[in-house]
């Protein structure tokens, strides 16, 4: 197949963030789509407990010093970068220390939080100049990107002929989206109106729907996913890889196929 731009956005990535389904994914798709000759940008949050110093972050100047309005606050971009010198793979880190911050306890906003990062990396990849084919989601905090890459950014040339993949996880929802989501989710042709036929309050099962409603294609990544959420893709008529164990190949002829 074409050798593509692929844009990974990731929860979670290891080594960055303790072994666990997503974050094995996080590396290994990102590694395995590397080796394939594919061209890929990979991003996460910089969450509060990565070591910078052991993990060899560094801040990327060029990228840093945007803001982004929620809610009616501004909070500061932080880009940071480091590799992965088992695989070579480059990860790029969302940073705030509003959100992101290692003595960071509240919960209560982790919609908000999910919002920022999001917009977080489609603006740093528009900085970048960088116009991926592909980008694939993985993990509840990266359930806003399809909404967003077919509303907000849609006329965006980073994004206009990027098709978007989700992946399903069997992963915890999160303790509390917070009341102010869906206002917050409001950014140009982004409107919270728009939210108004998911259930309220927002919840786990919701930001997967909206995740698959704005999807060209959704993946199956282990065995025992929600099956409401499975059954609801399979409702919309999206195509739907099933769950295997040797991924690489099929995710590859997955993104050719939508």
């Amino acid at each position: 197949m074409a050798k593509k731009k692929i844009l990974f956005i990731n929860q979670e990535v290891s080594p960055y963030m303790a072994d666990n389904p997503l974050s094995l994914m996080g590396h290994q798709l990102s590694r395995a789509m590397q080796d394939l000759g594919h061209e890929i940008r990979t991003f996460m949050p910089k969450w509060g407990a990565i070591n910078e110093r052991r993990g060899q972050l560094h801040e990327v100047q060029r990228l840093s010093g945007m803001n982004l309005i929620i809610n009616d606050t501004d909070h500061p971009l932080i880009i940071k970068v480091a590799s992965i010198q088992s695989s070579h793979v480059a990860v790029y880190f969302i940073d705030n220390d509003d959100y992101f911050s290692k003595r960071r306890q509240v919960v209560e906003d982790d919609g908000e939080r999910a919002i920022f990062f999001v917009r977080g990396v489609l603006e740093t990849v528009k900085k970048m100049r960088w116009t991926p084919d592909i980008i694939h989601c993985q993990g509840w905090m990266s359930a806003t990107v399809p909404f967003y890459v077919k509303t907000a950014y849609a006329d965006e040339p980073s994004f206009a002929e990027a098709k978007v993949v989700t992946s399903l996880f069997a992963e915890s929802s999160p303790v509390e989206l917070g009341e102010k989501f869906v206002q917050g989710i409001a950014f140009r042709d982004a409107k919270p109106e728009m939210l108004a036929g998911y259930q309220s309050p927002f919840n786990f099962e919701e930001l997967g729907k909206l995740a698959i409603d704005y999807s060209d294609g959704v993946i199956q990544t282990e065995k025992d996913i929600s099956p409401v959420l499975t059954k609801y893709a399979a409702e919309k008529n999206k195509p739907l890889l099933p769950y295997m164990e040797d991924f690489a190949n099929a995710y590859e002829e997955f993104y050719e196929l939508i």
